[in-house]
This record gives structure tokens, C-alpha cells and sequence, in this order.
């Protein structure tokens, strides 16, 4: 077997980018290359690769990230995009990888990652631990509507992208029970790949709100802004008069409006790797529009 080169922060460089690009696509479906050209992919997303002959065959990134728990700031490393391209599989590259990355990052307090199904068995021979998350539920009575401006961002316009860019780097989080914090190009990913259809602007708050309307259902993905948000007006401004339920895809910091919880099912499993034993609440919900 050839000698395969290790690289990592590599965004500059063109070729290796569109190979990293390339893997990416063929494995999960995604691509960096509209986030790049947007200046979103920054300092605080390392890719630690192998390369053979300029082609990236093997992949940990590096997510730069801060967790909020009970109000207090966590220096965190969120691991993402691990892949392996077919024809080097099963020569033990990730677990290099991993290795290298948890070397480097020892010092952190938190390292965690969200993993898939098949790979469940992976992650503990490197000390991860699996934890379960909770889904958080509303059953919506509704209130007085709230005279509030609405306007629908475009992802694709520029000035819309840098004033929710601008939000972001300014917000409050959302829970300081749990949450993140530093998050903002995460944010920008799923602005522009994910939820591009789905950004709204409520101007009495000053507040981007990132939801979806289903049958019945509200989906909450996120709520950007400098201040403290008055939820029961967000919601009452958002809310129409044909759903029931909102569901929250975050973690809400107070328990005024009577939360339910449920256990959060999906295909992911969040992994922890506590280094320095933080203590991290019973239960919590990671903020899907920071997650990697």
C-alpha cells in the first residue's frame, strides 16, 4: 500500500477541497463548496484528512465550538463529516484519524459527535460514551396574535445572508441550561443548505426565527437574536391558527409555557467524550442547527 499523506486545515487549497467535496458528496449527500464561496467555512472547521495522489480518501473535521451548560461557557470540539472512501476502507484510517484529533484536543473539556447507526460500536474504543437526548413539546393553546412585521429572508441574497451572519455572531443563546454559543457558521450551513426556505425576520424582536409548518405542527429549529426573546410572542406571531403542537429542536431555557418531553428518536446518537467530568444536566436537547 502506497504511503498516504496526512493534511488538515486545507480550505485554501482548491484541488484538495473539491476532493474533500467530492467524498463528502458521495458519502453523506452534502457539499462545502456553496458554504466556502459564502465565507462561511472558516479557522473553526478543520478537516483532518489522508490524501493519495491529491485525492482525500479518508476524513474527522473538526468543529471549533462552545456548549452552554447551567450558564456556564464550555470549551467543546464537535467531531463531523468522518468518512472513508470505498476503495480504503477496513485499513483502520478513521481510527488513525481519530487518533490524531483526540491527541490534539486533549485539552478541551468536551469532545462529542453525533454518529449514525452503523457505526455505534466505534466510538467507545476511543472513551465516547452514548447519551440519550430528550425532544421537547408544547401543546399550543393559543393567544392573542401579536402585531408583529414578518419578513421572509432569501438565502440567496447577500445582504440577507450578512445580517443573519451578523445576528448570529451577536446572539444571546438561546438556553444557558444548554446550548451553544460561537456556533455562527454552523448556523450558515444550515441557512443556506437546509432551512433556506424556512428564515424568517420578526422585527418587534429583532429576532430570526428558523420554523417549518406541517400538518398540525410547528417545527422550531432556531429563534437568532442580541436579547432575551419573549417566546409567547414569538410563538403567538408564528403560530397559526391550525396547529397545535410546537416542537422544539433546541433546548428552551425556562419551563413557563409546561414543556413536555419525550425521548428523541432519530438515526443520530450523540456521543461525549467529558474530559474534565463536566457536569452536564439529566436531560438536554443540542441545538439541531448547530450540530455537525
Amino acid at each position: 500500500m502506497r504511503e498516504l499523506l496526512f493534511i488538515k486545515d486545507y480550505k485554501d487549497h482548491e484541488y484538495l477541497r473539491t476532493s474533500f467535496n467530492q467524498l463528502a458528496s458521495a458519502t453523506f449527500g452534502i457539499e462545502f463548496e456553496t458554504w466556502h464561496q459564502n465565507g462561511y467555512w472558516t479557522e473553526k472547521y478543520l478537516p483532518f484528512s489522508f490524501v493519495d495522489r491529491n485525492q482525500v480518501v479518508a476524513n474527522v473535521s473538526v468543529n471549533l465550538v462552545n456548549l452552554v451548560v447551567n450558564a456556564e461557557v464550555i470549551q467543546a470540539i464537535q467531531i463531523g463529516t468522518v468518512m472513508t472512501h470505498p476503495d480504503f476502507r477496513n485499513q483502520g484510517l478513521s481510527r488513525r484519524l481519530m487518533e490524531i484529533v483526540l491527541d490534539e484536543y486533549k485539552h478541551v473539556d468536551i469532545i462529542y459527535l453525533f454518529a449514525n447507526q452503523n457505526v455505534l460500536d466505534f466510538y467507545p474504543k476511543f472513551g465516547f460514551s452514548s447519551t440519550d437526548e430528550v425532544q421537547f413539546l408544547l401543546d399550543y393553546n393559543h393567544m392573542p396574535a401579536v402585531s408583529s412585521k414578518v419578513r421572509k429572508l432569501d438565502a440567496s441574497n447577500p445582504e440577507d445572508l450578512d445580517y443573519i451572519y451578523n445576528l448570529a455572531g451577536n446572539r444571546k443563546v438561546i438556553s444557558e441550561q444548554f446550548g451553544t454559543s460561537n456556533c455562527e457558521e454552523l448556523l450558515m450551513f444550515y441557512c443556506i443548505m437546509v432551512f433556506s426556505q424556512d428564515l424568517y425576520y420578526l422585527e418587534n424582536e429583532n429576532a430570526l426565527v428558523i420554523f417549518q409548518r406541517e400538518e398540525g405542527y410547528i417545527h422550531l429549529y432556531d429563534i437568532v437574536s442580541p436579547r432575551k426573546v419573549n417566546l409567547r410572542t414569538v410563538l403567538s406571531t408564528i403560530v397559526p391558527p391550525d396547529c397545535s403542537k410546537v416542537i422544539f429542536h433546541f433546548h428552551p431555557d425556562e419551563n413557563e409555557l409546561g414543556y413536555e418531553k419525550q425521548p428523541y428518536n432519530t438515526n443520530n446518537v450523540l456521543f461525549i467524550k467529558n474530559q474534565t467530568n463536566v457536569s452536564l444536566p439529566n436531560e438536554f436537547k443540542h441545538p439541531l442547527t448547530s450540530q455537525a
